[in-house]
Formats: C-alpha cells, structure tokens, sequence
C-alpha cells in the first residue's frame, strides 16, 4: 500500500499526492523548492497524533519519513518545505476555539487576517506580535517563528504572549505545555512517560550547561535564531515553561495543534512623524532622540523601495476599496513628484505614537520632532490618515512588491533578517554597505529602525550559477559581520533551511551541540522537520535552491 493510501485509513482528514497538490505546497516565499511525497490536511489533534505516531512506528522500522508542518506558507526560510509528508493546518484545523476576558485559543491554521477581526469585534484586543505580511501569515507560522513586527518595539513578540499550547510530542502522544512550577515540574519528571523524560532531560541539559545558556543569550531586542533556552527557567517567578522552547522551534521539537494566546488593548489614537534622511551617518543620533518619547513603532524603508511604490501604485492601491484607493491615489501624487525630480531621501523612517487621545499622540510626535532639532534632518508630521496609510502600505508590502511584480528577478531573503544594537550603527552600517558594495546587487532594505533589525532583499535571477554563487558566499560574510557586533542572523523570520547551516557563527560550535541535545531529546528519531535548527548543511541550500 502507497503512504497516501496509509495515511488516509488513519485519519480524518485529507491525504493527497497528486501532482497539482505537490506543485502547490512545494514552495513558500524563501528560494527553495522541495515537493513532498504527500499533502495532508488533518482535521483535528487526534489527526495530528495518529500521523504522528505512524510516522514515528515507519521510521522505527527503517522507512525513511518525516513531517513538516505547515500554515500559510508565508515562511521566507523554507522551514515548511519538505520531500515528504507536508502537514498542512490551513484547510481545518483554522479555528478560533474560544475567546476570553483578555485571552483566544486558536488552532494553527487560522490566518492573523481573520483572527484579528473577530478578537476586536469580541473585545477590542489584538496579539500585538504580528509580521508586515499580516494579511497572508497564520497563527501557527508566527507561533512557530515566534515572529515580531512593527509593534515589537512596545509590546515584545510572540512567545511573549503564550499561555499554553496542545502539541503532539514526536512518539504521538499529546500533551498541553505551560509555566510550571518547581512542584508542578517535579510531579512531570516523576512520570515514566516519554514527556517525563523530556522534562527530566531538559532540566538537566539547562542546569548543567548555565554559564554556556547565559554567555549564548542574544542581547539585542529580538532573536529567532537557535532553540531559547536561555528563556525557559524563570527565577524571578520560579517557573520552568517549554513552550519557550517550542515557540520559535519551527515543528522541529512538537507540532503544535492549538494555543492559548494572551491579548491586550492598545491605544487607538496615533500621529506619526515620518523623518526623511540623506546623510546615514546621523541614523543612530536620529533613533536614540526619538526613542526617548517611546514610539509605540520604529519603522523604516529606503529609497529603492520607495521607488518601487511609485513604480507600482496602481498594483499597491489596488488591492484596497474604492474609496481607500482614491484617498491613496492623491496621497502618493507628492512622492511622484519627488521621484521625477530626483530628490527620494536615502533613508525613510516612521515613528508612531499611540496614546489615550488624539492630541496626546500629537504632542508626542511634535516633542519628538522638536528633539531632532540641530541634527537638519527633514521631517513631517503625517498631516492625515490617507497619508499614514501610504507609508504603512509601502512599508508592509515591501516584500510583496519584489515577490510579486519584477518579472526574471526573484526577491532573495538570505540576509533579510539581521540585527545589531543601535549604538553600533555607525560602525556597523559602513562596514555592511562595503561589503553589499563587493557585489553587483540590486536590493531593497526596510526593517525595524527603533531595533537594529534591518530586512535586506536581494533582487536576483536565480536561473544563473554565478547569482547562486553569490547567495554562498555573501551570506557567511554578513553573518560574520553581525557575529563581530554581536547581533542575531535572524530577529523574527527563524533559521530554516537558509540559515540553519550558519548557526555556529553566531553561537558557536558548543551552544550548537546543546541544540542538537535538545533536539535529540524531543525528537530521537529525527522525524519533525528534520534539518531545520539542528543538521542543516550547505549542501540542503543548494539542492533545493530554485533555478528559474
């Protein structure tokens, strides 16, 4: 009997290995391509666990199988890719399961989109963690990623805001994972289960290894990169929580079949000042003045993004209502002009302030400008709600504009990801622009000024061996770059197969072996995922690196 024949007599839900099927969940928005043997779309955590624990009895038996989980294919690592068993949440298991005071459970499938309207109809409360691709991302995914954006700056990411989840643990059995106690954890490790064991085993692994868990703590705002252990034991609150191990695992450690998610209130009015920047050098100067008024974001785009906004307005504004795209139209006629006299600013950069009262917001970004005086900068407060939206819609669809509309170039995130401490901008920025400048790109930078995290988009036809090349040899240069500032690879998009291989840059070679501990103890038979985080090789990028 076929695996697809296998896996349907045990499930629920939905098995198939038609081409068509395969073609579709062969891709997400990194540079690879991988097509699984078969597609499966389970309907429940009963679903998830009978694979799981077919897969787990296959591999015992010497078949070579794996899962890869998967939500909406948003991922820009290749972390969901995989040539055998695709799991994909997206079609079922999409839920909004309950909704409380201050706090929704979710299955992974259900997109951000959709799940934000129904939290702000039930009570005005949003997960503030979401990514600029809001509208195309799932819970899973960001739960997976522990994912970050424009709000991080004031509210911290994902796995900030976990309060349990449901997973099914590598041998099938399932189980719900939140901060436990020293009691609560002695009675886990006193079970003879496998989840004991893992428990046991974790503990172990963190106590004996301190000094090496602490030295590894990335020690800028926001890391995807490696597994948290650092994050797990909480003294403060005497507290030992795995779900900071798997937020951010990528469905290598468990795969997660639903989470309950702490929501919050923010403050509905804003005012934005946008600063237009020429001279680079005076960035760190401009962020630090700023950030004294706490921004509730910290955004930026530079000038080759901008000029692809005007290039593409109509594609841009076009995926909005009629009376929002007439409202855009008008607010992007000055940045046309801007472009035809040749005067786009190097750097664009938004701070938004969100307070109790539209003047409050207000004074906070005229203080704000006002701190910037001396520095002869150009800056403006957006005078209307139009104009925010323009350069929120430039800076959120970013990405989309590369993916989408430059036809024989593909947006190549491979340093799309980095982060590094404001203070180190003026040395760090001129050593990145030399080195970008050793090659003949075409790139695009956006990311999260207020954070250090810079998305850097390399335009590229991947149909030619030297820009393959090129991709090899870059990409260990600015990590070494970042590891000479110490700063993270990745701050919100995870390591995949794109940055997997490159890990001890950053962490070195022994916090690496204490990752594949971690994985060997939740996953002995290397069947969630395999190569992500842990086993990853130059050799998985090139082979599944596409080629048209």
């Amino acid at each position: 009997m076929d695996l697809r024949s296998q896996i349907s007599d045990l499930i629920e839900g939905d098995a198939q290995d038609d081409a068509p099927t395969r073609k579709q969940y062969s891709r997400d928005t990194s540079i690879f391509e991988r097509t699984p043997a078969v597609v499966v779309f389970p309907k429940s955590s009963e679903d998830v666990a009978r694979l799981v624990q077919f897969v787990h009895d296959e591999k015992e038996a010497g078949n070579k199988v794996s899962i890869a989980p998967r939500s909406a294919g948003s991922d820009m690592t290749g972390g969901p890719l995989t040539d055998s068993i695709s799991v994909v949440f997206t079609k079922y298991m999409n839920r909004l399961l309950e909704m409380g005071s201050d706090y929704a459970v979710i299955e992974p499938g259900i997109y951000y989109r959709d799940f934000e309207k129904k939290t702000l109809a039930h009570s005005g409360l949003i997960l503030p963690s979401f990514p600029a691709s809001r509208e195309i991302c799932a819970l899973g995914g960001m739960l997976a990623n522990n994912s970050g954006g424009e709000l991080t700056l004031k509210y911290g990411k994902t796995n900030s805001y976990i309060k349990e989840m449901e997973v099914v643990l590598s041998d099938g059995s399932r189980t719900a994972l939140h901060p436990l106690t020293m009691r609560e954890l002695a009675q886990k490790e006193s079970s003879q289960t496998f989840e004991g064991k893992i428990y046991r085993d974790i503990r172990a692994l963190i106590e004996n290894n301190k000094e090496t868990i602490e030295q590894a703590r990335p020690t800028v705002t926001k890391n995807s990169a490696g597994y948290a252990l650092w994050n797990v034991m909480d003294k403060e609150k005497g507290t030992f929580d795995l779900t900071q191990l798997i937020c951010g695992s990528q469905g290598t450690l468990a795969l997660i079949t639903s989470a309950r998610v702490r929501l919050v209130r923010t403050k509905e009015n804003r005012a934005m000042l946008v600063i237009f920047l020429s001279d680079m050098d005076i960035i760190p100067e401009v962020v630090h003045r700023v950030l004294k008024f706490s921004p509730e974001s910290f955004e930026s785009y530079d000038d080759k993004t901008w000029k692809l906004a005007v290039r593409f307005i109509p594609q841009i504004i076009g995926q909005f209502g009629l009376l929002k795209m007439i409202a855009l139209g008008f607010a992007f006629i000055p940045d046309v002009l801007l472009a035809l006299r040749g005067a786009v600013p190097k750097l664009v950069l938004m701070a938004e302030f969100a307070e109790d009262s539209k003047e409050e917001a207000r004074e906070k970004v005229r203080e704000a400008q006002s701190a910037l005086d001396g520095l002869h900068v150009r800056s403006k407060i957006a005078s209307s709600n139009a104009h925010t939206a323009k350069y929120w819609t430039v800076r959120r669809e970013s990405f989309a504009l590369l993916r989408k509309n430059l036809h024989g170039l593909h947006a190549a995130p491979f340093i799309d990801d980095i982060v590094v401490h404001p203070d180190d901008y003026p040395k760090f920025l001129p050593e990145l622009n030399k080195l970008l400048g050793e090659y003949n790109l075409l790139y695009t930078i956006a990311g999260h000024a207020g954070e250090g995290n810079f998305h850097i988009i390399p335009l590229m036809d991947l149909g030619k061996e030297e820009n393959r090349k090129i991709i090899l040899e870059l990409q260990p240069r600015v990590y070494r770059l970042v590891a000479k500032y110490k700063g993270s690879i990745t701050g919100e998009h995870n390591d995949g197969i794109i940055r997997t291989p490159y890990l001890p840059i950053m962490f070195g070679q022994r916090m690496c072996e204490l990752f594949a501990q971690v994985k060997n103890i939740f996953d002995p038979l290397n069947i969630l995922n395999p190569g992500k985080k842990v086993g990853g090789t130059i050799a998985d990028i090139e082979r599944s690196m596409i080629r048209k």
